[in-house]
Parts: structure tokens; C-alpha cells; sequence
């Protein structure tokens, strides 16, 4: 039986993909046309190689973060708390390095564990206790964000070891960047080749296969620029390497893993996915717990990044990790969206933040404009569901 679910869970998902690609390629022409906008108000200073590089590095956080909301989106469900989760974690790993004195890796290690802790917090509350996800995620962003101001005493805890700060800072030489690229089309050309053969062994249609060879290849030019680009700069970022990373595995596992097909089973319909016989329960425990982690990751690179623990980090992450998801292709109903949708929308996020920060626009301006193109996001998700 609960085979049959995961099918119809695989079945679902393809049916979805068309929409999914038309909304993405929608969301990459937008883009396109936001860098040519910026591009020609900055005088072209947009696209310098300091400044790809930064929005890059800037944009890894919000990535970090839109990777693990993107799972509890689909599963139908949502946090409000991993801005507060982020600022508190990374204020842990300022104070256990700072204060401390504690080494970068057991600092590092100390705060992923915690992270986990407080995902599988989140997540039990939810589970197992059935309180609206809305309200356990809304009361963790008012209660680790006063843990934060209480064991900080609302001071900024600066500056890190020189072990921490590598971990946001760094840049990897050229060679090295290259073969991460090379790396990266690898990938994506397995996990292409991969859905295709899991659409076949499901009887589903499939396109052509120079659509896929099409699409690798134009992956590969995109990876091979972004690069030469970087590598231009400074290097390849490191916060960068461990987005993308995580983006490839998460990938994977929504794509190609039983697990993966449960979710988006549970939140395509939850009562079957139960009868069904899948544990609904672990499984939305685990995303949390995911989710947490991936917290903690992007706490501890803004952190390094700015060389600091401050009480006012992550404030506002969560909605931008939101909004990338629904921006990426992600239905707040549930059962939709993809890694690669949300890191598109992270980027338009990023890029709004940056290029109107280069503009020396007022800051209101931007949660005006991230706001508007939230709502339109959501508007064009419920117009083209009527339709269908």
C-alpha cells in the first residue's frame, strides 16, 4: 500500500513539473531583467566580479536557509522562528569561541548539535503534540530570540579566532574552483539522467532526451561563468561550496530517495499518506531536525562573515527564506517545490538587497519591494491552481 502512495507521490510531482519549469524559467527571465535594471542604474558596476562575488556570498545564508524551508513547505507546513534559530545559534558559537576560548571545530560542532535540538524541538511540538506548526515556530522566534538577548546580555561578541572566521571568509584558489565546477555538472547531469529514468520506471512521460542534454549543457555554461567570475575576484567563496553542497544533497534526497517521495506524498495528502502506513510523524520530525541543522550552518557562516555575534542577526530571515521558496515555485498548500526553485529565489532576494543597497536606497524601500513581489508570488501560485 504504501508503495502505491509513493507512486502516485512520483505521478503527482511529474504533473506538477510543467508548472514548476514554467514558473521557474518565468522567475529567471524576471531575474534577468532585475540584473539588466540594476546593471544600468549602477552603471554597470552590478555586475563587477567584487560584486557578484559579495551578492553570491551574501545570497549563501538566505540558500542555506531556503533549503531546509522549502522541505517544510512541501510537507505543508512552515517556521517562523529560523531568523531567531540562526541569530541564536551563531550568538552560541560567538560566545563559545569568544568567551570560551573553544576551538573553531568544537565550536562548530557544539552548534550544529544544537541546532539539531532545536529542530527536533520544533518539530515534536508539531508532531507529536499536533500544535499548528504557525504558532510552535512563532513562539520559538520570540523565545530563542530572548535566549539570545539574555545569554548575550545584548552585546556583540566580537571578534572570532582566526579558525572561526576562515569558515565565512574564505576563498578556495582557482584550480580548486574549477574542479568544483566540474564537480557540480557531474551532478546535475546524474540527477537529471536519474529523474528520467525514475519517470520511465513509473510509465510517465518524458521529453525528448535532447531536452535534458540541452539543459546539462546550459547548466554547464551557467557553472563554468559563475566561476570564471569568481575566480576573477577572489576565488571560489567557501560559504558558497557548503550551499551549494547541501543544495546537491537535498536535491538528491527530494528527487531520488524514498524518503523524498514521502514527503512530498504527506504533503500532498496526509491522511493517505497514513493509511498508507508511512509515519507521518518521524518523517515531519526529521525535516525539522534538518531544518535546524541547516540553521545553524547559516548561523555560523554570517557569524563568521562578520567577524561577530550580534543580537540583531537573522532578524527578518525567516521571511526572506520564505519568500524565496514562494518566489522559487513552492505552494504554501503543500506538496510543491524544489531546491534548485528556492536558490532561485534567494537569489532574486539577494539581488534586490544588494543592487538597491548600491543604489543607496532607503532601507524601507526594500521590504516594500520583497513584500510586493511576495504577494504577487502568492497571487500568480493561487491564479494558475484556479485555472487548472
Amino acid at each position: 500500500m504504501e508503495s502505491k502512495v509513493e507512486t502516485m507521490a512520483v505521478k503527482n510531482k511529474a504533473k506538477k513539473s510543467g508548472i514548476l519549469k514554467s514558473k521557474m524559467y518565468t522567475m529567471l527571465l524576471a531575474l534577468v531583467a532585475i540584473w539588466v535594471i540594476f546593471t544600468i542604474t549602477t552603471d554597470g558596476n552590478f555586475l563587477s566580479t567584487r560584486n557578484l562575488s559579495n551578492l553570491l556570498r551574501q545570497m549563501s545564508i538566505t540558500g542555506i536557509l531556503a533549503i531546509g524551508m522549502v522541505f517544510i513547505i512541501i510537507l505543508g507546513e512552515i517556521d517562523l522562528s529560523v531568523g531567531s534559530m540562526l541569530g541564536l545559534l551563531g550568538g552560541i558559537a560567538a560566545i563559545l569561541n569568544v568567551w570560551f576560548n573553544m576551538g573553531a571545530v568544537t565550536t562548530i560542532i557544539i552548534t550544529l548539535a544544537l541546532g539539531l535540538v532545536l529542530g527536533f524541538w520544533n518539530g515534536w511540538w508539531v508532531a507529536y503534540k499536533k500544535v499548528p506548526s504557525f504558532i510552535v515556530t512563532l513562539a520559538g522566534l520570540l523565545v530563542f530570540r530572548g535566549i539570545l538577548i539574555g545569554i548575550s546580555k545584548g552585546n556583540t561578541i566580537a571578534p572570532l579566532s582566526e579558525g572561526m572566521k576562515v569558515v565565512g571568509q574564505a576563498y578556495f584558489p582557482s584550480v580548486v574552483g574549477y574542479g568544483i565546477a566540474v564537480a557540480t555538472i557531474a551532478i546535475s547531469a546524474y540527477i537529471i539522467s536519474n529523474n528520467r529514468k525514475k519517470k520511465l520506471q513509473y510509465g510517465l512521460e518524458v521529453s525528448p532526451k535532447r531536452n535534458d542534454i540541452i539543459k546539462i549543457v546550459l547548466i554547464a555554461i551557467g557553472i563554468i561563468a559563475v566561476v570564471a567570475i569568481l575566480n576573477d575576484y577572489s576565488g571560489f567563496p567557501l560559504p558558497v561550496f557548503i550551499m551549494i553542497i547541501f543544495a546537491i544533497i537535498f536535491s538528491y534526497m527530494a528527487g531520488s530517495t524514498v524518503f523524498g517521495r514521502r514527503i512530498y506524498a504527506i504533503g500532498g495528502n496526509k491522511e493517505a499518506a497514513k493509511l498508507s502506513g508511512i509515519n507521518v510523524n518521524k518523517q515531519v520530525l526529521m525535516i525539522y531536525a534538518f531544518n535546524g541543522l541547516l540553521a545553524a550552518i547559516a548561523g555560523i557562516l554570517l557569524t563568521s562573515r562578520l567577524n561577530a555575534g550580534s543580537v540583531s542577526a537573522g532578524t527578518n530571515a525567516e521571511l526572506d527564506a520564505i519568500a524565496s521558496c514562494v518566489i522559487g515555485g513552492a505552494s504554501l498548500a503543500g506538496g510543491t517545490g524544489t531546491v534548485s526553485g528556492a536558490l532561485v529565489g534567494a537569489l532574486v532576494m539577494a539581488t534586490i538587497d544588494n543592487g538597491m543597497s548600491m543604489l543607496n536606497t532607503q532601507p524601507f524601500w526594500q521590504y516594500i519591494v520583497k513584500g510586493l513581489i511576495l504577494l504577487l508570488a502568492v497571487w500568480a501560485d493561487i491564479r494558475s491552481k484556479n485555472k487548472k
